[in-house]
């Protein structure tokens, strides 16, 4: 076992039997041209996380913890996207629209695809999801339950979207899991913030949240 220390209290956790969720790193959200953009957003503040990103998947790799990568991404007739998704906003270009990056949040696209700093290794998990939670409309409960996972590891973005309606799925479902500060972000500091003290507040009702250099003490720990 390991432990890191992390808040609101140390986070106890087998390597072999946890996974990392790296959600949403995709170039949609964190180059100009994609959804993100559309939405009035500056994605300069997600693509600065891609290094914390990069060491936590150094990390996993290192110690032969589990990665999953899940990408925000519809199919190219948007029969899984809801029309009420596909209208929020108003947006021009929105969902299933061309942009400089191909259609907007489209599977088979170039900016559905992970940032190249970020990409998969052959035999990572890349899961394509139709919603914000990672659970919802995929695969992702089958496959942790064949590796016998308990613990979850979750970076990416954003942080009070897609991270933390995951996060909620999976505390719904009986896993422990521990935010990395420095390796998520949102359009809206405030935002991020505050996400992170709901998540730790009144015990650690959602997870926990630590640095990913604090994961790293804890991993190389004798």
């Amino acid at each position: 076992m390991k432990s890191v220390d992390a808040r609101p209290y140390p986070y106890p956790f087998d390597p072999r039997h946890t996974a990392a969720v790296v959600i949403d790193m995709q170039r949609d959200f964190l180059e100009p041209g994609g959804f993100g953009a559309a939405l009035g957003n500056d994605v300069s503040r997600l693509a600065a996380i891609v290094p914390a990103v990069g060491q936590l998947l150094h990390l996993c790799r290192t110690h032969q913890i589990a990665l999953v990568h899940t990408r925000e991404a519809h199919l190219p007739d948007l029969s899984d996207c809801p029309k009420s998704k596909r209208a929020r906003g108003h947006l021009s270009p929105g969902i299933g629209d061309r942009g400089p990056l191909g259609r907007i949040l489209v599977d088979g696209e170039p900016g559905s695809e992970i940032v190249p700093e970020l990409a998969p290794l052959p035999g990572e998990y890349v899961l394509r999801k139709p919603g914000k939670g990672a659970f919802y409309g995929t695969e992702l409960m089958a496959w942790l339950a064949a590796r016998q996972i308990t613990h979850l590891l979750v970076a990416g973005v954003t942080t009070e979207v897609c991270v933390q309606s995951t996060m909620r799925e999976a505390n719904d479902r009986g896993f422990d899991c521990l935010l990395l500060e420095d390796a998520t972000q949102s359009y809206f500091a405030e935002f991020k913030e505050a996400t992170l003290a709901m998540v730790r507040a009144q015990g650690g009702i959602v997870g926990w949240t630590a640095t990913v250099s604090e994961l790293r003490r804890a991993l190389e720990a004798a």
